[in-house]
């Protein structure tokens, strides 16, 4: 009879999931993302196949939004305010700028409505929140790819014409796209747990994120900025990852693996503290919307 009781005892049952009311900053559960990453397949899967489902062209609009945005760029900025593109031909300097900005400002915006975006279903069913930020960089990812498919496929016709010069530091790519979804998905954590509590900031992020295209080389190279003004460029973590963009594919301007030391160090920081506020905010998120 002891013998029944012991076996029948909770404390000595192995569960496969505690759910726990209070938990430290500091307890990410980093092991249930591992443990959830079917779900998070499947919501990138339902991100990638949703966006375009119901429209007329589909996923042609992957093409069709950065050339648009590209031959833009090219008339306004190159033909009209004629600056400077360091010598390599107008279209693809832009492109080259669009597909980096592209990725990082879709990442940016999205992970920061994640709350807001998703607060019916935090609300009904548990699993890990950073799955849905996750969710966003992944799915960004793939649209960044065929994107980038398109610049290749321009780059390809400027090499052959002999117009353009690209070298091996285009073996490095993924580590700057690395870099620029950790400083996106940093930035984005702290903005969504600021806008779950303060709706009003939803306005200021779109307006925000254009003002900082314009201190970031998307449309200039970073060497046609004045003197005076170079150490405003210096202090953001985005210009070594431009620059790299074009040195390695166009071949101009100039790039060296120091410079990358900043925007390293700078990433992890921000990503650290924005995993930090998220994981604070997601506790008492529901009460807030």
């Amino acid at each position: 009879m002891k013998n029944e009781i012991l076996n029948n005892n909770p404390q000595t049952d192995d569960w496969d999931l505690v759910i726990k009311g209070h938990t430290s900053l500091f307890d990410l559960r980093l092991k249930e993302v591992w443990h959830y990453r079917d779900l998070l397949f499947l919501f990138v899967k339902r991100d990638f196949v949703t966006v375009y489902k119901q429209t007329i062209l589909g996923p042609l609009w992957f093409f069709i939004q950065p050339l648009l945005t590209t031959i833009t760029f090219t008339i306004i900025f190159g033909n009209i305010a004629q600056l400077s593109t360091d010598g390599a031909p107008k279209i693809i300097f832009y492109m080259a700028g669009i597909t980096l900005w592209s990725y990082f400002s879709n990442c940016l915006t999205s992970v920061a409505g994640v709350f807001n975006a998703n607060a019916s279903i935090f609300g009904k069913v548990y699993f890990p929140r950073l799955i849905m930020p996750l969710t966003v960089v992944i799915s960004n990812l793939m649209k960044f790819g065929v994107q980038f498919l398109l610049f290749v496929c321009f780059v390809t016709y400027f090499v052959l014409n002999g117009q353009i010069h690209p070298n091996l530091y285009i073996l490095i790519l993924p580590l700057i796209i690395f870099l620029m979804a950790l400083f996106a998905m940093g930035i984005g954590l702290i903005l969504t747990a600021m806008t779950a509590k303060y709706k009003d900031l939803n306005q200021l992020i779109s307006f925000g994120i254009q003002l900082f295209m314009y201190v970031t080389p998307v449309i200039y190279p970073s060497s046609s900025v004045p003197e005076n003004y170079q150490w405003l460029v210096a202090l953001n973590p985005l210009v070594p990852l431009f620059d790299y963009m074009r040195y390695a594919f166009l071949g101009i301007g100039a790039f060296s693996f120091f410079v990358l030391l900043y925007p390293v160090v700078f990433s992890f920081v921000i990503l650290a503290f924005g995993v930090l506020v998220f994981n604070k905010a997601q506790k008492t998120f529901i009460d807030t919307v």
